[in-house]
């Protein structure tokens, strides 16, 4: 195809965090974070105007002049039709999965800012759905993760005050969602956000104990080593063992 000079998005890999921010400022949906960078799908979704500019955080986004595809807004329809549909198919464009942070960076959920008066609740993001959370959540940046079994915040009423203070919480079932599913958004979570350690609290029903493996078998396709502290929790709400995989 032939080219012609003309402005469009240049990035920074080296300024780039992978944070994600600038993704959804793209209407076209031209820039997509691949192996934890922000990159330019296609030459022909860019238009130019830089409405992604003022959302990265670290400057790695600016505009150049140089030999690139014409912008194709025809092109940009059908992709963002294709888009919209593998979205839906995964389950991401449900209303309730919009990200949402209530703290400024994954290191602050340790002080946020929470009205105690309103809330004892130590939950500082949204959503907390292993299938629903990106990878590329802004979040998940350096946190400290508690994965947790679904049925754990029911058995153990202090969930809240001795696990969650501190940390970004997953929370999924083993035994009805999709185990490989997990591994996957594990491996892709692990190998993006600089996690710091994690902490699995599972019950002690025998489909529970696959969770762990899930997360270290995440680890594993990720390339990382990551300090994993185990909580089984009994059905009737103690704490029976603790351990490090």
């Amino acid at each position: 195809m032939s080219k012609r000079v003309r402005k469009i998005i240049e990035i920074d890999e080296e300024l780039c965090d992978g944070c994600g921010q600038c993704v959804p400022a793209c209407a076209e949906g031209a820039i997509e974070i691949v192996n934890g960078k922000a990159r330019l799908v296609a030459e022909k979704y860019c238009d130019g105007l830089g409405a992604c500019l003022g959302e990265c955080p670290k400057g790695a986004l600016r505009i150049v002049e140089r030999p690139a595809e014409e912008f194709d807004e025809e092109a940009v329809k059908k992709y963002l039709e294709e888009k919209k549909k593998a979205q839906n198919k995964d389950g991401f464009t449900c209303p309730s999965a919009r990200l949402q942070f209530y703290a400024q960076g994954a290191p602050a959920c340790e002080t946020a800012n929470i009205p105690r008066a309103q809330t004892n609740s130590a939950l500082c993001h949204w959503p907390i759905q292993i299938r629903l959370v990106p990878p590329t959540a802004p979040f998940l940046k350096g946190a400290r993760l508690l994965v947790a079994a679904d049925c754990t915040p029911v058995a153990y009423p202090r969930l809240h005050e001795d696990f969650l203070q501190g940390r970004i919480i997953l929370l999924g079932c083993p035994k009805f969602d999709d185990p490989q599913g997990y591994i996957e958004k594990f491996s892709q979570i692990f190998a993006q956000a600089d996690i710091k350690d994690i902490t699995a609290l599972i019950m002690e029903v025998p489909c529970c104990g696959g969770l762990p493996v899930m997360i270290k078998k995440g680890m594993e396709l990720a390339g990382k080593d990551i300090p994993l502290r185990v909580v089984t929790i009994g059905t009737r709400g103690a704490i029976l063992r603790e351990e490090d995989w």
